[in-house]
């Protein structure tokens, strides 16, 4: 470990659309192959995916749409909890067969902030099982110990955008919100991490390039060969590294 010292204390990443393309990879054909074991007729397109996106978690996704579906079957609470639990084990298969890599550049950047002396924190909406899955696959169940602070969607009473994860994570690490920097994706994720008062740097993707996020310290479209969406006027960055969050930190602090 360098005996430098970053001005931000600590990372906290989100993880479904963040540190890996769970979403396009991996919940959306879940869901599907769910739907068509009970025969639903319902199959969830890549657009309409994107949509349904706004509505933070899976129960709680499809409750919402069957809601704006009345011509459908009526699912009760249990339905659609058992629903949701063999959605679940068909996107672990998924996980397990390596089908959902993290994003290219996530591991490197994770090694740089551990190297750097940075503390990292997860605060998701997923479940714990899905994060320790996702770490078996990809980089090994012992990368999980990188992280001092883990919360899930089911451990608190909100989920996002509401604040609560990420408050529990600050809890948890005993540090005040300016000192970390909260790594999203999406416009839930965003209102979370701002809503507990936490800088936030969004690295969009193809389901969120679309949203909003004013006062972001910044908004990347990857961490790999990154390119500046909103913030500084830089060149593309090969590899996205703790200093080039550092720099977009302070200029977001001082505007």
């Amino acid at each position: 470990m360098r005996n430098e010292r970053s001005p931000i204390r600590a990372l906290i990443f989100d993880v479904d659309g963040t540190l890996a393309e769970t979403e396009a990879h991996g919940h959306r054909i879940a869901f599907n192959r769910a739907f068509a074991v009970w025969k639903l007729p319902v199959v969830w397109g890549v657009r309409e995916y994107g949509e349904l996106l706004d509505v933070t978690g899976g129960k709680e996704r499809i409750r919402s749409y069957w809601h704006s579906h009345p011509e459908l079957r009526a699912l009760s609470d249990d339905e659609i909890a058992a629903l949701h639990q063999l959605k679940t084990q068909f996107f672990l298969e998924l996980l397990n067969q390596g089908k959902i890599p993290l994003r290219p550049g996530v591991e490197l950047l994770l090694r740089d902030a551990r190297d750097r002396g940075v503390r990292l924190g997860i605060a998701t909406t997923t479940t714990r099982a899905n994060i320790i899955a996702l770490f078996t696959a990809t980089m090994g169940t012992d990368a999980l110990n990188w992280f001092e602070a883990i919360v899930a969607g089911d451990e608190v009473a909100r989920k996002k955008p509401a604040p609560d994860v990420y408050k529990k994570v600050l809890h948890l690490l005993g540090l005040d919100p300016v000192q970390c920097v909260a790594v999203e994706d999406s416009e839930p994720g965003f209102r979370a991490a701002q809503a507990a008062g936490i800088p936030t740097l969004v690295a969009i993707n193809q389901y969120t390039y679309h949203g909003s996020y004013p006062r972001a310290v910044c908004v990347i479209d990857g961490f790999q060969s990154t390119n500046i969406v909103q913030g500084l006027n830089l060149q593309p960055i090969p590899q996205l590294q703790v200093e080039h969050i550092e720099q977009w930190y302070a200029q977001a602090l001082h505007s």
